[in-house]
């Protein structure tokens, strides 16, 4: 099995173990594939599962009290869904949906139970990453309390998941801009003004419809943090 067959090797908190370890959790992971658009568990729905992201994205989302979505967060290629589910044992709240065809190491409440008692140090970094994750909560979030609207794609850009090259980070827009203005709690035309400014004043670069470069790192988190 290479290492790109290997889902648990790609994901953080498993990256701890020794080959021959992830070889020994891969045994508990059961494979699935979903196609674009496909529901993956919604609401109410017995879910004591961890999902374990191996190629693709997942939109996680919840309905408010007047019928409109609200995109709590994308998950792609090594993230994991459905940690609180496990922890808590409380059935899930929100939405799960693929945003394209996605890859998953499926592994469910029982045989992680056991890992975790196996291998303690996939709990260690399991938490480190759902800190990691509130940590990208509450920056987000004292963006979108300001009214600074390049604030908050500021601090939105600096949390996506990106590729390093010579030091400069490229990433990749997650969602339709439609959606991602919702997101920020802005509008289609704002959001597009807003990069363009970013992308005058040599912060940013972009690349199409998706694909942006972080020129300036430092300046973006200023911006980040008016």
């Amino acid at each position: 099995m290479s290492e790109d067959e290997l889902c648990v090797a790609r994901v953080p908190i498993f990256q701890g173990l020794t080959r021959s370890e992830q070889l020994q959790v891969a045994r508990f992971a059961r494979p699935v594939v979903v196609a674009k658009g496909q529901t993956v568990y919604a609401p109410g729905q017995p879910a004591r599962r961890l999902l374990v992201i191996h190629s693709g994205q997942l939109k996680v989302s919840h309905t408010a009290a007047n019928g409109q979505e609200q995109i709590l967060r994308t998950v792609t290629d090594g993230d994991v869904v459905g940690e609180r589910a496990f922890l808590t044992g409380h059935q899930p709240d929100d939405f799960a949906v693929a945003l394209e065809e996605s890859r998953m190491c499926v592994f469910d409440h029982s045989d992680l139970s056991a890992l975790l008692r196996d291998y303690p140090d996939i709990s260690q970094r399991m938490l480190r990453t759902l800190s990691d994750r509130l940590s990208s909560v509450e920056r987000l979030l004292t963006a979108i309390t300001s009214s600074d609207v390049s604030a908050r794609i500021a601090a939105y850009l600096l949390d996506l998941p990106g590729d390093m090259r010579d030091g400069v980070a490229t990433v990749r827009l997650p969602m339709a801009k439609r959606e991602i203005s919702a997101y920020l709690g802005t509008t289609p035309e704002t959001l597009s003004r807003r990069l363009a400014a970013l992308a005058a004043s040599g912060i940013i670069e972009l690349h199409g419809r998706r694909d942006i470069t972080i020129l300036d790192i430092d300046a973006l988190e200023r911006t980040a943090a008016p």
